[in-house]
Parts: C-alpha cells; sequence; structure tokens
C-alpha cells in the first residue's frame, strides 16, 4: 500500500476547500485543512481532518502551521492554495485599499505560502501545488478588473513557477473552477452594490449583481471542483490545468477563439441576459421571500 499523502489546503472552511479537504481525507491522506474560521471546520476534524487556524494575510499564521505540520508530519507532500474572496465594483469605484487587500488574499497569502512550502519540497526531491484560480483568470467581465487581475497574476505567476521547480520534482497545477455554489457570489454581489451600485456604474453594476444573484440557482456544486482537485492530486503525470464548473468549458472556448470585440460582445449578451432572467426569478422571490435581487431595479436593457 502507497504511503498516505499530506495534504495542506487553505480555505478549508466551506464550498470548494471544505468539500476537497472531506474527499481527501476520506481516500486516507493525512489532511491539514486551514481557514479563518476554525469554528466552521468542527465537521472536518470529526472526519479526521487536522484543522488549523490560518490567516494568510498574516504571515506568523502561515509560518506557525508550516511548522506544525513539519513537526508532525516531517514532510508536505501537497499544498492546495484555496483560499481567496472576490471584491466586485468598477475600477473607478474600488478605493485602492480594498484593491491592495484582494491581493493580499488571493496572490501575495498563496505565493508566501508557497515560499514556506518549497524548502521542504526540495529537501523531499518531489510535492505537488495545486493553485486554485478561477476561469476568471482567463477572461473578463465588466466590474470586476481588480478580482480578475488576481486570477490572470496567479495563472502567470503559476506557469513561471513550474518551470522553476521542475528540476525538483515538483508540479505546479492550476485548477480553474467555473460558477460554483459558494459564498463568493453573495459576497462579490454584495460588494459590487455597495461600492458601484450608486454611482455612474449603477446600470451594470445592478445587471451584473443579477448575474452573480443567480449563481444560487444555476451554478454547480462544489463537489464537481473537489473530485477535480482529488484528480489533481492523484494523477501520477498531472496536466498543467484543469477546469469544469457552469461556463467554464464554453467561456474558455470562446475567449480562444473569439477577438476581444466578439468576445466583449458575448460576455455583455450573457449579462444583459441574466438581467432579463432575473426579472422572472424576482417574480416568484416575491412569493417566495428568497433573496435574490432585492437591491434594485434592474435598468432597461440599452445595448
Amino acid at each position: 500500500m502507497s504511503q498516505p499523502r499530506v495534504i495542506l489546503i487553505t480555505g478549508a472552511s466551506s464550498g470548494i476547500g471544505k468539500a476537497t479537504a472531506l474527499k481527501l481525507q476520506a481516500q486516507g491522506n493525512i489532511v491539514y485543512g486551514a481557514a479563518r474560521r476554525i469554528e466552521k471546520m468542527t465537521d472536518l476534524a470529526a472526519a479526521g481532518v487536522h484543522v488549523l487556524k490560518v490567516d494568510v494575510t498574516d504571515e506568523a499564521t502561515l509560518i506557525a502551521a508550516v511548522k506544525t505540520i513539519q513537526v508532525e508530519q516531517g514532510r508536505i507532500d501537497v499544498l492546495i492554495n484555496n483560499a481567496g474572496y472576490g471584491s466586485y465594483g468598477s475600477l473607478e469605484d474600488v478605493p485602492v485599499a480594498e484593491g491592495e487587500y484582494q491581493f493580499k488574499v488571493n496572490v501575495c497569502g498563496v505565493m508566501r505560502l508557497t515560499q514556506l512550502v518549497l524548502p521542504l519540497m526540495r529537501a523531499q526531491h518531489r510535492g505537488r501545488i495545486i493553485n486554485v484560480s478561477s476561469i476568471g483568470g482567463k477572461i473578463y467581465q465588466p466590474l470586476s478588473a481588480w478580482y480578475m487581475g488576481t486570477k490572470h497574476a496567479i495563472e502567470g505567476m503559476s506557469d513561471s513557477l513550474r518551470m522553476e521547480v521542475a528540476p525538483f520534482g515538483i508540479d505546479v497545477v492550476i485548477v480553474e473552477p467555473g460558477g460554483i455554489k459558494t459564498e463568493w457570489a453573495g459576497i462579490a454581489e454584495k460588494k459590487l452594490l455597495a461600492v458601484s451600485g450608486e454611482t455612474a456604474y449603477h446600470e451594470q453594476a445592478v445587471k451584473v449583481g443579477a448575474m452573480l444573484s443567480l449563481f444560487d440557482q444555476f451554478a454547480s456544486n462544489p463537489g464537481v471542483i473537489a473530485k477535480l482537485m482529488v484528480r489533481a492530486v492523484n494523477d501520477v503525470k498531472p496536466k498543467t490545468r484543469y477546469h469544469a464548473g457552469m461556463g467554464a468549458g464554453v467561456s474558455l472556448t470562446a475567449r480562444q477563439w473569439l477577438s476581444d470585440r466578439q468576445f466583449d460582445r458575448m460576455m455583455n449578451s450573457a449579462v444583459n441576459g441574466a438581467a432579463k432572467l432575473s426579472k422572472v426569478t424576482r417574480r416568484k422571490d416575491r412569493r417566495t421571500g428568497s433573496r435574490h435581487y432585492r437591491h434594485g431595479k434592474i435598468p432597461a436593457d440599452n445595448n
């Protein structure tokens, strides 16, 4: 029987991270789940996952987590950088401090933890780093410049890192989720409307907010990406990229083959279509009490 892998996964308190931690633990691996909200990981602990309180923007907690695993297990075989969040709003409206914080969480935290783990993996002459990006690392949407910027950064930095560490027997893999039912969409929608809902970008904000609100109904289950993560961990010769989830295939294919202007038109059509669909959803919501799109009247489609 092969030796169980020692795996560290961040963002393990909910969504993709939690589902992935449980699947990997069920396979007999030694899994460490890290997150700020340790109280939300009691089910992971009950399943045998080692839970660690980690804030990826706090250097001390990152160092402590790696040291704990090193002392208890002597190695780290797989690092899954899953922690992150989405903050939408027009580039003009989002405060620079918020944009910087998003880069600190989604990019700098990822790379700092990677820096701390790499010496262990180099000494082992093996390891695997899985960075959770997004289809947003390959495409774009209006009012998402800061978030998309972080994911484009993850894509480029991971590609460079893959070449740097290959001589040491270390793989670097990117996972690109499409639309997934997690806390992410609700947080992004809330921030979008708080920042740009009453500015010159109001009409776009309402439409993009409608698109985000529909994730609860149409997005894929986190288990879809958890299965993909397990593949990325277990494949003997992993692909450099894996993608799945609502809209992932069609969006990435469209970006590959369409010109920028053509993709702009496709994305605008998707946003406007979501706004129209949201009108229907809101009528039902008045009867059911659902949260879907209580934020304001959807403007007329002027495109």
